[in-house]
């Protein structure tokens, strides 16, 4: 049992939760739509509780290559952002269908990097995210892939869902991946690797782990995690970082049987 997780999440009610690819991709790399389905029955009990929600989503490139398999493998940025305009209207397309099981609304923000620098555009999407949740709409979160281009092109949504809880000055930051947390080594290949439930001092955790790449699918890595982290904390907004895979990984945190790493506020 995690009672550092569970105790940090009940006393949260404005969340963030960002979703990375692999966590809605299958292994042949297409939607996981069953998965979106019993996500978004798990907000349903959240919002029950009294909690707001935003949800930062990945998967337009994943979601267009369900519709558009033959362009998996081009690599050129202008097919690769033209697989994201295709996919992103699927991904909303299946998002609303599972929102819609559990009568909820949803709506769609498509930000870059420039959005949170300018202080007036910032400043509307802070009222639109607002708007939305007080009128009991789950807001969905990405980036606008088809019009970035730079890394944090957004790039990552680990640095989106940072910069999406800072602005909305949410109370937890809840980062599914496809691991169970932050650990010493890849325990992908070091069965050693020892699991860090918690975390302090992220210049420590950065001193005493060794940081790997990124996987065909996501775009982000340990290292991403750690720099929204890094961001969100000095906001005292803590970083809960948990597999996306675990059965019911919302409820289970909630409840404290599943585990991950919790980055604590500063």
């Amino acid at each position: 049992m995690s009672e550092a997780i569970s105790k940090t999440f009940k006393e949260a009610r404005k969340i963030v939760i960002k979703i990375g690819s692999n966590t809605l991709s299958k292994e042949d790399g297409t939607q996981n739509t069953e998965f979106m389905q019993n996500f978004a029955r798990q907000c349903r009990n959240l919002i029950d509780l009294g909690k707001q929600v935003i949800l930062v989503s990945s998967g337009a490139q994943v979601s267009g290559i369900s519709i558009t398999r033959e362009w998996a493998r081009k690599k050129d940025v202008h097919f690769r952002q033209a697989l994201c305009a295709i996919g992103q209207v699927e991904l909303m397309s299946q998002w609303r269908k599972a929102f819609s099981l559990q009568n909820l609304h949803i709506g769609q923000l498509l930000l870059t990097k420039d959005d949170f620098k300018n202080d007036h555009r910032s400043l509307n999407i802070r009222n639109t995210m607002f708007t939305l949740v007080d009128e009991g709409v789950v807001p969905i979160v990405n980036e606008n892939d088809s019009v970035s281009i730079d890394e944090f092109s957004i790039g990552d949504n680990d640095n989106l869902s940072a910069l999406t809880s800072i602005l909305w000055s949410a109370d937890l930051l809840i980062l599914l991946s496809d691991i169970d947390g932050v650990y010493s080594d890849n325990p992908k290949t070091n069965p050693d690797a020892r699991l860090i439930e918690t975390v302090d001092n992220i210049q420590d955790l950065r001193n005493s782990i060794k940081i790997g790449s990124t996987n065909s699918f996501g775009t982000g890595g340990i290292e991403t995690k750690i720099q929204a982290a890094e961001k969100t904390t000095v906001y005292g907004i803590p970083l809960l970082l948990a597999n996306g895979s675990t059965p019911d990984i919302i409820d289970s945190l909630l409840n404290g049987s599943a585990k991950g790493t919790l980055f604590l506020a500063q």
